[in-house]
């Protein structure tokens, strides 16, 4: 249902904790009293792990509370803060530090928020701070860790945006725009928030047709690359995909920082509801999961989507998709997917059910994870796909610097090489929260010189002097998986540290 990966290459995921046991036990025989649940009020089983990427291992960890369509963020220093849920989660925030010694877990935070939030939505801001919008009944946002008083504050385009008896407003898609204020898209309209001083900077047309794309009528939402940075007015573009009932066909993407901002609509390969939207290393976006037909919620999902989509952003309208190889196994409602550093993307899950059920229903509840290969991994382009050697994984690099990034190819570099940053994000739910991937400006490339190497034989030695982004505006203080992008093949990206 959830799913973050951290900076040592660990994703946390979790479930619900009240539906009964999982199929992982708790270690040392833990058990914890789960007076909730409505099958088993002593609970030993797990209900989060940490998989471990590298060996395709778990560890089963320990919630204390119900994170059921909870929300997070990774905290600047690499730490994920979790927030909400449901009954005695819903004023929770817990945080789970990176480690490497297995010895590390949840711990959990007593009225963390001042507000009950379920389906709300997070996004980290330029101060490291988090914003906590929205949840079912709840048309307000505040902050976490919490700020002075008035630390809850009414947003009323959440009330606005409300349909009775189905709401449609739910996890609400929130970017940090690159002007420091945030576009907040629910239902099917959005505003541009500066949420310092609690005023609305601009209101966006609704998107034409209607029809809600939020929860649980799911869409999904990307800000696309943003580019230019060194520029007095970036570019900032919004994907918002579209869906209801019968699931449509079209996305609509808008220039947020327009002076008179009209979507336009495209027509995608496939109808798709409760898919996500993932930003690969060179910018193009996958589609992948959901179904056809139908909405979110238990047992609403119907006619799975098994091809996934690759979405051009960079090509003129009309073809900027691309279907792909179809996997075989329906990810329908609770199914997730993110980027790892090795450029492949991690999806998992399944379960529109409202306990665990894996026989006799429609859609069984799916336990399996799947790494998905976009084709810049496949064999034929191993020859372009750079390596970065400096700087080394974990490094530190500052705002508004000159870097350095050296990397090797055996192939033939014919066009410009990119360097991108990719903030990891929190995905639940069709969302993928603080999703953002950043193209640097480059400066110069230079070759440096020629090596002999034992697998592609000679390889070639290159220097890429590149702009670090310029303020926390731009790109919020954190861990950042850095790629080096040649012929639109990615190396294996690097985590830098922005601060």
């Amino acid at each position: 249902m959830h799913m973050q990966l951290l900076s040592n290459d660990r994703v946390v995921m979790f479930d619900r904790t009240n539906f009964g046991p999982s199929n992982i036990s708790l270690p040392n025989g833990n058990c914890r009293n789960n007076p909730q649940d409505a099958v088993s009020k002593i609970d030993c089983t797990a209900h989060s792990i940490e998989y471990n990427v590298e060996s395709n291992t778990i560890r089963p960890l320990t919630v204390q509370s119900n994170t059921w369509c909870s929300s997070g963020s990774l905290r600047s220093d690499g730490v994920l803060v979790q927030t909400g849920g449901d009954r005695d989660g819903e004023l929770k925030a817990r945080t789970f530090s990176p480690c490497d010694d297995n010895e590390c877990d949840w711990v959990e935070i007593n009225n963390g928020l001042a507000r009950r939030r379920w389906y709300s939505s997070n996004h980290i801001l330029p101060d490291g701070k988090q914003i906590i919008i929205g949840g079912q009944r709840q048309f307000s946002y505040e902050f976490f860790p919490k700020t002075t008083s008035p630390n809850v504050i009414d947003l009323p385009f959440l009330a606005e945006t409300n349909d009775r008896g189905e709401e449609n407003n739910l996890y609400p898609y929130v970017f940090l725009n690159t002007d420091g204020n945030l576009f907040i898209f629910a239902n099917n309209r959005a505003i541009l928030l500066d949420y310092v001083n609690n005023k609305v900077a601009k209101t966006y047309p609704a998107i034409p047709g209607g029809d809600p794309r939020s929860y649980p009528s799911t869409g999904s939402a990307v800000l696309l690359p943003l580019k230019n940075l060194e520029a007095d007015k970036i570019d900032a573009e919004v994907l918002v995909k579209r869906t209801f009932v019968k699931a449509l066909d079209t996305c609509a993407r808008i220039k947020i920082n327009d002076e008179d901002p009209q979507w336009t609509v495209e027509k995608m390969p496939r109808a798709r509801v409760m898919g996500d939207m993932t930003l690969l290393p060179n910018g193009d976006v996958l589609l992948i999961n959901g179904g056809s037909a139908g909405s979110a919620a238990w047992e609403l999902g119907r006619e799975p989507v098994f091809v996934p989509d690759l979405y051009h952003s960079e090509n003129p309208v009309n073809s900027r998709f691309e279907s792909l190889n179809p996997n075989t196994i329906p990810r329908m409602y609770h199914s997730t997917a993110i980027l790892l550093r090795d450029g492949r993307v991690l999806v998992g899950g399944s379960n529109p059910h409202g306990f665990y059920n894996f026989t006799g229903v429609l859609f069984p509840t799916e336990l399996s994870l799947e790494a998905f290969s976009p084709a810049y991994l496949e064999p034929e382009f191993a020859k372009l796909r750079p390596k970065i050697t400096s700087p080394k994984s974990q490094s530190t690099i500052t705002y508004g610097t000159n870097l350095k990034v050296k990397f090797k190819v055996s192939g033939k570099i014919k066009g410009p090489v990119k360097v991108t940053m990719v903030f990891p994000s929190f995905t639940t739910h069709s969302f993928s929260m603080n999703q953002r991937l950043l193209v640097l400006d480059n400066v110069k490339v230079k070759r440096t010189s020629s090596v002999f190497g034992a697998l592609f034989g000679k390889s070639k030695h290159y220097e890429v002097q590149v702009r670090t982004p310029k303020s926390a505006i731009i790109a919020p203080p954190g861990y950042y998986m850095m790629f080096v992008v040649n012929e639109n093949v990615p190396s294996e990206g690097i985590w830098v540290r922005l601060q």
